[in-house]
């Protein structure tokens, strides 16, 4: 008790939560009145009270209410701090002592009201405490990880996820909203049939005013996380990240061993090879970008399909004022951006002569889609009855059904959690050639009818893909990509245009 005609010593009280829950907080506003009524009785003057909601005591940085309290400490606002707990104050040794001497040193005293103790009274038995103090928060964190992991080995969902509405309290379940299940189907048409990025399918979405599960803008990033969420396949992943340090919070990525993953089929909204498919795509555009080589883009009729036939990279477009006019080139982007002892191809190609010489050459190339189907058997037939004096016909419907065996074992791994999708698409790569190989040149053998249907019905589809572009006036990107796999351009000057039909068929023409 101050006596009277003394004056008032200067106090501020800290006090601190770990979560925002009711009990949590309504703690909180007892620590509050707590502090007024000491401040009262003992008569001193309470200048601060400094309450952190919803923090964790293990670190400082995220604490914002302790960190003005001692900037203010700093300006000399008080000449003493009270903290309930030991715990309140902190739950890492390190920061602790670091806090109290700080303290200490501007001749502040941190007074501890429960255990009736000050900083002044030496740090032994407050480190003793605090150590306390720091092993009840790493018991607390291991029975926290505890928990999430039984939880997860059940299948635990997300709390929120696009595509999906849960029910609070129900920790395992979800439902399929059909709206936003509608979004993800675009989203990942866009991006596999499309020609879109993740970039430009954000933009579209954002003009159309639809909205995250926030009730945000959508973003590359947010797009990027649809198009890699196993959930919309119908796998729900848990334990991906795990907490290295409680006391720094550090996360880690997980082995694929210690994952817990459950299969929930009835949440699937996209099929595994249109997933695939995606998984495909965002790794060869993610390879592009970084080797500089090649970066996705539709923002032009003809991005990314013009290659240099010198150096490799793609054509980058240019815009030239004159008068009155506006002069549209593609050039090299190497040489461009690098300069010419980069890249020998000076080749200047006109965007409007190309398109209508690209629109003349594919209203030829279909003028006679009977011509353009027996081109494209006779390319077949040619290139798969290579060989054939090393294998008969029975030897090689014996290497297919091993082959098949062999991907079928790697498949199973894949479906038992045993490899991950990268992996399965590493060992099935090779084994996906030969099967094609194998099943042609038995077809080319054969001269099998349902084989030549399917190429007849490839053909005609293409046709179709090329008389919807011809009919179109204003090109883009996403409909060039339908028929013409690239455009090559030598150091001559000389276009060769490699139609997405033999590309697809893998024929040389």
């Amino acid at each position: 008790m101050i006596k009277a005609g003394t004056k008032k010593i200067r106090a501020a009280a800290y006090c601190r939560v770990s979560t925002e829950k009711d009990e949590q907080l309504l703690s909180l506003r007892t620590q509050k009145e707590f502090f007024e009524e000491y401040a009262d009785k003992m008569g001193y003057e309470l200048v601060g009270l400094y309450a952190d909601e919803g923090i964790s005591g293990t670190k400082l940085k995220n604490r914002k209410q302790f960190n003005r309290m001692m900037q203010d400490a700093e300006r000399g606002l008080f000449d003493r701090v009270y903290v309930k707990d030991v715990s309140r104050l902190a739950r890492n040794v390190v920061d602790f002592l670091q806090s109290i001497r700080r303290l200490k040193a501007l001749n502040i005293d941190c007074q501890f009201v429960t255990a009736n103790m000050s900083a002044n009274d030496g740090e032994l038995t407050l480190t003793i405490l605090a150590a306390v103090a720091q092993e009840e928060s790493s018991n607390l964190s291991k029975r926290v990880k505890f928990g999430k992991s039984k939880n997860a080995e059940k299948g635990r969902v997300p709390n929120l996820v696009y595509g999906y509405d849960k029910e609070i309290g129900n920790y395992f379940d979800l439902r399929v909203n059909p709206f936003e299940a509608d979004v993800v189907r675009r989203i990942f048409d866009l991006y596999i049939n499309g020609g879109y990025g993740a970039n430009k399918i954000a933009n579209i979405l954002n003009k159309e005013f639809i909205r995250t599960k926030r009730n945000c803008n959508w973003s590359q990033l947010a797009i990027c996380r649809i198009l890699k969420n196993q959930i919309y396949i119908g796998k729900v992943i848990n334990g991906k990240e795990q907490v290295e340090d409680f006391l720094t919070g550090k996360r880690i990525k997980t082995s694929i061993e210690e994952q817990h993953i459950a299969d929930k089929p009835e949440l699937a909204i996209i099929s595994k090879p249109d997933f695939e498919k995606a998984q495909l795509l965002l790794k060869t555009r993610i390879d592009a970008f970084k080797a500089g080589e090649q970066r996705h883009s539709n923002k032009f009729p003809f991005s990314t399909l013009i290659k240099c036939g010198c150096c490799g990279r793609s054509f980058r477009r240019i815009s030239r004022e004159w008068t009155s006019s506006t002069y549209i080139k593609w050039v090299c982007s190497k040489r461009n951006i690098d300069g010419a002892g980069a890249c020998n191809n000076d080749t200047l190609v006109d965007e409007k002569d190309l398109l209508d010489e690209i629109k003349d050459y594919l209203s030829k190339v279909i003028t006679s889609k009977e011509k353009l189907f027996e081109k494209t058997i006779n390319e077949f037939k040619r290139k798969y009855k290579l060989g054939f004096d090393e294998f008969d016909e029975k030897q090689l419907e014996e290497e297919l059904s091993r082959l098949k065996k062999a991907k079928d074992k790697q498949t199973k791994m894949y479906e038992a959690d045993i490899i991950t999708i990268e992996e399965l698409k590493e060992r099935t790569s090779d084994l996906n050639i030969a099967i094609r190989k194998i099943e042609n040149e038995l077809s080319a053998i054969k001269g099998n009818t349902s084989t030549f249907d399917r190429l007849e019905t490839i053909v005609k589809k293409y046709c179709g893909n090329v008389n919807d572009v011809l009919s179109t006036e204003n090109l883009d990107n996403a409909m060039l990509k339908k028929v013409i796999d690239k455009i090559v351009v030598s150091g001559d000057g000389k276009i060769r245009v490699y139609l997405r039909l033999f590309k697809e068929l893998e024929l040389d023409l």
